[in-house]
């Protein structure tokens, strides 16, 4: 009889196995019982993790995109491709979240106009329906900001590099921040004086070297209050004046030559004259700056990080000057 059964066990073996089907059925109805009949491997229990049982401080999506509504300082709006990062913490014990949550609870918010307090909303949203303590949420947009020429009268859009930001802890404690690119001209003060001793001791035309710079600005906006990213611009272009021109004729561009003359700045400066401006704004009560300048006499870049120093704000961590060459 053992025999038997281990020769059947063998036949059954060795007999082909149904293969599934290859086939898309775009008829096929989906009811309330099969959905709740899917696996759902997100939620399952604590002997399904692998590796350490140990929580992970972020988990999420990055880099969806959608088109969002940003408000103007003229209170215009300005519909612009937006990628998003969403992220909440996960405890031990927890297998993992439902991703497509992070996008499905975003998309709720879609039609509003967004600033930095409406990131709240969103955050708050995503502790509620994800089950989390923590949250995270980063808006990444160019925002642009109509400008005149220096002389001529022309005007042009100049594009900012900007980003929303907003976190939300376990006691519901809300920060907002705006970051924000802002690209202007850096003329060596050294190089200006070495062309003009060349010219005063030796009668030799010489050119100081100047360059494309970015500063990277980061802010924490004060609990109540509203920055707008137009006035953050017009507090870096206070700060460096050689802010780089959309639309140029040549009075335009020997106006540019002459601001360039009159400040002068190595890259040292701009992170200290970022950093008075900053400092200076009520509406801010924290803030970080790197600057890196795209040397033109030397085969590598000048860099600087700048912060206000507040306990448990920016650290002065930065380390991605190559973002900063643009």
């Amino acid at each position: 009889m053992s025999s038997d059964n281990s020769q059947s066990s063998r036949d059954q073996l060795d007999q082909p196995r149904a293969q599934p089907s290859k086939f898309y059925d775009k008829n096929f109805v989906l009811s309330d019982a099969y959905r709740a009949g899917l696996p759902d491997m997100q939620n399952a229990d604590a002997l399904e993790i692998y590796g350490a049982n140990v929580p992970i401080l972020k988990v999420g999506i990055s880099n969806f995109r959608l088109p969002l509504r940003y408000i103007t300082s003229s209170s215009d709006t300005h519909t612009l491709e937006t990628s998003v990062t969403g992220t909440v913490s996960l405890e031990a014990n927890q297998k993992g979240i439902n991703m497509s949550r992070i996008m499905r609870v975003f998309y709720d918010f879609e039609d509003r106009i967004f600033t930095p307090d409406l990131l709240r909303e969103v955050l708050t949203e995503y502790k509620k329906q994800i089950h989390a303590h923590r949250a995270q949420l980063r808006l990444d947009f160019e925002y642009p900001i109509m400008k005149s020429s220096l002389r001529s009268g022309l005007q042009g859009w100049q594009y900012y590099r900007s980003g929303f930001e907003g976190k939300i802890d376990e006691l519901n404690r809300f920060r907002k921040y705006i970051h924000f690119d802002f690209i202007y001209s850096s003329a060596c003060p050294c190089s200006s004086e070495l062309s003009e001793h060349a010219r005063e001791s030796r009668d030799v035309y010489g050119i100081p070297h100047s360059q494309r710079s970015t500063a990277r600005v980061s802010v924490e906006i004060a609990d109540g209050q509203h920055l707008s990213i137009e006035e953050l611009q017009a507090i870096c272009l206070e700060a460096l004046q050689t802010e780089t021109q959309v639309m140029v004729k040549r009075e335009d561009e020997q106006a540019f030559a002459e601001m360039n003359g009159a400040f002068t700045k190595f890259v040292e400066d701009a992170a200290r004259l970022l950093y008075e401006q900053l400092d200076a704004e009520p509406k801010i009560v924290d803030f970080q700056v790197a600057c890196a300048h795209l040397e033109s006499l030397h085969s590598h870049d000048a860099v600087a990080v700048i912060n206000k120093g507040v306990p448990g704000g920016f650290t002065g961590q930065f380390d991605d000057f190559k973002s900063l060459i643009r």
